[in-house]
């Protein structure tokens, strides 16, 4: 079943209690109290109660995520692309075979077993090496490692892959993607990959949305992509001389006028973000099936 926080907010998991009762382990923030009071529940903070449980729920169309696991790797660099944010490349041992989808993401295990999520920003290559875009977040224990201690050849676990943002069949349709901040690196993943798509299923146009506060924040230049796309810069805190978008990502999308009947969004960022985008592109027509979303959420105890 489709998932992301994993921790009831961003409602990737939200499917239809049809018969059976389930139990909540935890508040599900991502629900509306019209939502729940029409029998809607979060998968990832739900467990199944006394008897049989029967729900409605979407599928990934004949894809199979690769079962995760738990691997060793060595840090292979670490390089500062903006003031707060680092790529970061593990290396993987030769020997491991590390299947994933584009979009996934891992859990880096770290000392004394800290433990946080990151998405994959690169798909998978015969080198062995998986990069990483991880913002510091202020007083983080492993931001603190990441951009005060790490170095290269220090040696680490991941655990994945993980999540279920990964492209789905979009042959013949319009493919956008929304982004802020490090919520660029799984859409990277995906751009590039689609190159490698059958003619078949290769989208009919790609436009991509990549917002921040300011043009620092938008520290990629889309190198590297061999798939056709159409790039839109967004910023919040735009100043006079800025040509590109103003404002929000979702808000420039909906500007352009895309047909959203024969879209296909897939939105990674902030919480916040993602539910304004469902709320506005969904009231203008694109299918709420057709909405897919991968929310960045701080760890409770950083």
């Amino acid at each position: 079943m489709a998932y992301s926080c994993r921790n009831g907010r961003c409602s990737s998991c939200k499917c239809k209690l049809l018969h059976g009762n389930t139990v909540a382990l935890s508040d599900e923030l991502g629900l509306s109290e019209q939502e729940k009071a029409d029998g809607w529940i979060l998968g990832c903070v739900r467990a199944a109660g006394d008897g049989d449980v029967m729900l409605e729920t979407e599928d990934f169309g004949g894809i199979h995520p690769p079962v995760a696991r738990t691997v060793p790797c060595r840090i292979h660099s670490l390089t500062l692309l903006s003031a707060d944010v680092m790529k970061v490349v593990l290396r993987l041992p030769p020997t491991v075979d590390f299947a994933f989808l584009p979009g996934q993401y891992v859990d880096v295990i770290g000392q004394h077993g800290v433990r946080r999520s990151y998405s994959l920003a690169s798909g998978p290559a015969p080198d062995k090496l998986i990069e990483l875009h991880i913002r510091a977040v202020p007083g983080g224990a492993m931001s603190d490692y990441w951009f005060n201690r790490a170095k290269e050849n220090d040696l680490l676990r991941v655990n994945g892959p993980l999540g279920t943002f990964f492209l789905r069949h979009a042959g013949g349709r319009d493919l956008v993607f929304l982004a802020t901040g490090t919520g660029i690196a799984p859409v990277k993943a995906i751009l590039e990959s689609i190159d490698l798509l059958p003619e078949g299923e290769r989208p009919r146009s790609i436009t991509l949305y990549w917002g921040g506060r300011t043009p620092a924040d938008l520290y990629w230049d889309g190198a590297g992509i061999k798939a056709a796309y159409r790039h839109v810069p967004v910023l919040s805190r735009a100043g006079d001389g800025w040509t590109g978008g103003r404002g929000y990502v979702q808000d420039a999308c909906l500007a352009d006028g895309f047909d959203f009947a024969r879209a296909i969004v897939y939105a990674c960022g902030s919480d916040a973000m993602i539910h304004s985008a469902k709320a506005l592109l969904v009231n203008a027509g694109l299918p709420e099936r057709c909405f897919y979303s991968d929310a960045f959420v701080c760890s409770a105890s950083i």
